[in-house]
């Protein structure tokens, strides 16, 4: 399981790994934890054979992996919720779309380089399929691992045809594949996309490779697939009163997740400070409240006085320094937390205006908050449901 930040998830995403991939291979981590980070609870993962899953390789079909995917979903329904989405990586994706039309709760299905039939695998061992067909079995190497291969397999694989099921998916579609992919060519993710009704979307992954071995590739897949599920989603947003809700895993270190009404946002440490680097700072939201306070407040002043600035921009640094060094400071002794605030105004003002607006950059309501009296008041609340 990944899920988010602090527990609290959007909706509920089933993973099919790769043909003899399995669940922790990186590409499916890395696409997995950036759907979590957006608020998506996953679920990853061995087909049966794989991984430290029970049962032998060699038994499975395209048949088996298509039940094993249903028993995944039935376990998040009996102990999560059920799946209303389906992500697959290559013969993971044409098993996820074949298996959407058993499960209710699937409301969108995303692949990865997918073949656009089962059979499409067949053609990495075609020089051992006589040796199948006479035997029964043969070992043969995929991406240098050796695996035996069943003629129950090669049959089952030829048995399944996508085009009529991609017709009645009537489920949202995204398809992500490389133009440049050798292992399966980008023309199955046209082949899926043409065979399979409207709504659907095409997203080209410009030179990255069939594993998405380039860890940018794979989590600019997981943002994508996380921005486009949103849309075709009922996802029930947790009760928000007022304020902003933080939350986070005690296993998860300094990870946490944030959200105001519908924004979700992570909060983390650097590797340096112990943590996973996953998100800006404290301090850094502290600062970044300042500096977006201070360009509302800016630009809000040049449009009511109508001059002419077409942008403004604001850098925060944070900085503990001794009292002692600190010449306009009221507290003499400890450590003194100084923010300084760097503006660049835009636009072709004379230098009398400039003046004028860094000092209505003072007046910006985060500012006074931060240099006047702050109380801060804790209390205790009850539990909340993490879903």
């Amino acid at each position: 399981m990944e899920l988010p930040p602090g527990g609290d998830y959007r909706a509920a995403v089933l993973f099919a790994h790769c043909f003899t991939c399995n669940r922790n291979y990186k590409a499916v981590r890395n696409i997995s934890r950036e759907l979590a980070v957006l608020g998506f609870a996953v679920l990853r993962f061995d087909f049966t054979g794989l991984g430290q899953s029970e049962g032998d390789f060699s038994d499975t079909t395209f048949s088996s992996n298509l039940d094993d995917l249903e028993d995944a979903a039935r376990w998040m329904e009996a102990h999560l919720r059920p799946p209303q989405v389906l992500v697959g990586h290559s013969l993971g994706g044409t098993a996820a779309l074949a298996v959407a039309e058993r499960l209710d709760s699937v409301h969108a299905v995303a692949t990865i380089g997918s073949p656009s039939t089962p059979d499409r695998v067949i053609e990495h061992f075609s020089d051992q399929l006589e040796t199948i067909e006479k035997q029964g079995s043969a070992e043969v190497r995929l991406a240098g691992r050796p695996f035996r291969i069943r003629r129950d397999f090669i049959e089952d694989a030829r048995s399944h045809r996508l085009d009529e099921r991609l017709r009645k998916l009537r489920r949202a579609l995204l398809v992500l594949h490389g133009p440049t992919d050798e292992i399966v060519p980008v023309e199955n993710a046209q082949q899926i996309f043409t065979a399979a009704l409207h709504p659907k979307s095409f997203v080209s992954l410009d030179d990255a490779d069939h594993l998405l071995s380039r860890e940018a590739d794979s989590r600019y897949a997981g943002r994508v697939i996380a921005s486009w599920a949103a849309r075709f989603l009922s996802i029930d947003q947790p009760e928000l009163e007022t304020g902003v809700r933080v939350s986070g895993l005690t296993d998860d270190g300094f990870l946490c997740g944030l959200q105001s009404d519908s924004h979700r946002l992570v909060a983390d440490e650097p590797e340096s400070a112990g943590g996973g680097d996953q998100g800006p700072t404290p301090y850094d939201y502290l600062a970044a409240a300042l500096g977006s306070c201070t360009v509302m407040t800016l630009n809000m002043y040049a449009r009511h006085k109508k001059l002419p600035v077409s942008r403004v921009q604001c850098r925060v640094f944070h900085e503990k320094v001794h009292a002692e060094d600190c010449a306009d400071c009221e507290t003499s002794t400890g450590k003194v937390d100084v923010l300084t605030r760097e503006i660049c105004i835009e636009g072709e003002i004379d230098s009398a205006q400039r003046r004028r607006m860094l000092e209505i950059a003072d007046r910006c309501p985060v500012h006074r908050t931060l240099e006047g009296e702050i109380k801060i008041r804790t209390r205790e609340s009850e539990a909340r449901d993490k879903r």
